[in-house]
């Protein structure tokens, strides 16, 4: 595994009301939702990122009700035409 530093204004923890742990993992996650969305990578890669599994990475996702479906509106429409 990477390690990776950064630095962070330790009022931002103080803000959010979280520990530095609970900062990364969330930083982690935002990065996993960022990049799945954008279709960067697949979903049990996020989840790796995220530190879960795909399972608890999707679950996560509908609990904090994160859309990351997207739909070609036009492939959809020729795909429910039959062509």
């Amino acid at each position: 595994m990477v390690e990776l530093t950064i630095e962070v204004p330790e009022e931002a923890f103080s803000a959010l009301r979280e520990t530095s742990e609970r900062f990364a993992a969330e930083m982690r996650f935002a990065a996993a939702v960022q990049w799945y969305q954008e279709g960067r990578i697949s979903g049990s890669k996020a989840g790796q990122i995220a530190g879960m599994t795909r399972l608890e990475f999707l679950d996560e996702l509908a609990r904090r009700q994160i859309d990351v479906i997207k739909v070609d509106l036009g492939a959809l429409r020729r795909e429910l035409a039959g062509g």
